[in-house]
């Protein structure tokens, strides 16, 4: 398995021109549109998706703790190309999820997804999880990459038919302060 490296900032050359912040108005629309979009072009995933993604959306939006939940919109040359949502696991204390990581085509190989997902890694840690928890599909291999290098690790895989195709989701995990179980 990879060795996690240490997260990335705006500053380093692969990630230049990249600025992380807060979704203005709209963007959380946006998010719930480029996952739709994307996903529908790239690998045939119906309205079931977009659904779930505006339901996941929606619940940030009406009810989330701004210490302990934030969204990120990563952007270049003033437009949105990736975003990624960090939330907590109501029924599991101490642990958040990694939601929604996408990056845009036009922001792809520029090292956004990985500056989004260790953002995403660092704040867990910072306010205090004890783990970092993420659900993912075995045919979004670059996310999972990015999940590897993060120093995630694969605990479980079930098949499913959910999107209009057969899919593999998979649960991650990644244990953010020593002593946390593996």
């Amino acid at each position: 398995m990879d060795t996690p490296t240490a997260p990335r900032t705006p500053e380093d050359p692969e990630a230049k021109g990249v600025r992380l912040r807060d979704p203005g108005p709209g963007e959380l629309g946006w998010i719930v549109q480029r996952h739709g979009a994307l996903y529908a072009a790239e690998y045939g995933w119906n309205a079931e998706f977009e659904g779930l993604v505006a339901r996941i959306v929606a619940d940030f939006a009406e009810d989330h703790d701004p210490y302990l939940e934030r969204v990120w919109i990563a952007e270049l040359d003033g437009r949105p190309v990736g975003s990624v949502m960090c939330v907590r696991e109501d029924d599991a204390p101490g642990t958040a999820r990694l939601r929604l990581l996408l990056v845009d085509p036009e922001g792809r190989g520029r090292g956004i997804g990985g500056l989004l997902v260790d953002t995403v890694v660092a704040f867990a840690r910072s306010v205090g999880y004890r783990e970092l928890v993420l659900w993912t599909n075995d045919v979004l291999t670059d996310a999972r990459e990015l999940y590897l290098r993060a120093g995630f690790t694969l605990v479980a895989e079930r098949p499913h038919r959910s999107y209009g195709v057969s899919l593999i989701g998979q649960d991650w995990r990644l244990p953010l302060q020593d002593g946390s179980p593996r």
